[in-house]
């Protein structure tokens, strides 16, 4: 496990799941399911990362995005094409956040909302650049 595990509320967790394994490339490593055989989380693993899923909870506080308007965060996931996750993520229901794009920063970036609310961007690294470019960039955006 990486130092921080991500627990996100979301939906439903199976769907979730489901819809992490297409979108993410996310693979399944747990489920604790709930006496009436539905699950209390489902654990996934997405790169080197865990994931657990659980379902909202509102007398408990836990909601999704969605449900509470918005989200400030971003999870960032490198991946080994933008545009094809761009399109899995809008085909399976995502709604677009910002479009594929290459940054000033060297990566082809994009943004999408997963189904429960929580803000995807999927990153590919096309090129290093120098902190001196990537200062005059930032220059010119707050000019």
């Amino acid at each position: 496990m990486t130092q921080i595990a991500v627990h996100l509320v979301v939906q439903d967790p199976s769907a979730a799941a489901a819809w992490y394994a297409e979108v993410l490339g996310a693979q399944e490593t747990s489920r604790v399911p709930l006496p009436d055989g539905r699950p209390l989380t489902v654990e996934l693993r997405v790169g080197d990362a865990v994931l657990a899923v659980a379902g909202e909870w509102p007398d408990r506080g836990m909601r999704t995005p969605a449900a509470l308007g918005g989200t400030p965060a971003a999870f960032h996931l490198p991946v080994a094409d933008v545009d094809a996750v761009w399109e899995r993520a809008l085909a399976a229901g995502a709604t677009a956040f910002e479009p594929p794009h290459d940054a000033f920063w060297g990566d082809r970036t994009a943004q999408f909302l997963d189904p429960s609310g929580h803000r995807w961007a999927v990153d590919q690294h096309l090129r290093d650049v120098g902190p001196e470019e990537l200062a005059a960039h930032v220059a010119a955006m707050f000019a």
